[in-house]
């Protein structure tokens, strides 16, 4: 950063730190003893389209890597677009095996990131419900090497009193957004 970063008030963006989604594991039980709410065993990579061989390449290395665990009950991911045109990865564990789903999200980020995928890749998100069902995930954004509760409620509306209990919750835990103008809705994501 110069003296005119400094001197205009512009600052660097924060640099991707994948290596923060291992707080998860951590941070689930801290939020299962504040809210109830307990890990579904479903997490997603979002990430913006690309065309061509090499993603075609990077997505059957990234099927191979995570079919090649032979503990996963079922399919190994599954990949899919939602309605704006944004393309995610969804990886299904048992509730109980969240440092494994963790693990998952890390090498799809990772191996997105190394084949220089990396100016695609949005956001990663671990879903968790309560125990009247109520849904909310924490979602990580890349660019910002910060995480974000989101709780959707029928309808497209948010539960902001819950997502602000989870921030609190979770302070010391992660790197909590602290612009709420970035808690961006992830309306439909998969796994959620």
């Amino acid at each position: 950063m110069g003296l005119l970063d400094v001197l205009f008030g512009r600052s660097k963006p924060a640099r991707p730190d994948l290596d923060r989604l291992f707080a998860l594991p951590s941070a689930a039980i801290t939020l299962q003893a504040a809210t109830g709410l307990a890990p579904t065993g479903a997490g997603s990579v979002c990430f913006a389209s690309v065309e061509g061989g090499a993603f075609t390449r990077i997505r059957r290395e990234v099927e191979a890597l995570l079919g090649a665990d032979s503990g996963r009950g079922g399919g190994a991911v599954e990949f899919g677009e939602d309605g704006y045109g944004y393309s995610w990865l969804l990886s299904r564990r048992a509730p109980d095996e969240l440092p494994s789903l963790v693990n998952d999200l890390h090498a799809v980020n990772t191996t997105l990131q190394g084949s220089g995928f990396g100016p695609q890749l949005l956001c990663s998100l671990v879903a968790f419900r309560s125990p009247d069902r109520q849904p909310l995930a924490l979602v990580y954004l890349y660019k910002r090497g910060t995480f974000y509760p989101f709780a959707p409620l029928p309808g497209q509306k948010r539960d902001n009193p819950l997502e602000l209990q989870v921030r609190a919750a979770l302070q010391g835990d992660l790197n909590i957004e602290p612009d709420l103008g970035r808690w961006f809705p992830l309306w439909g994501a998969p796994g959620l």
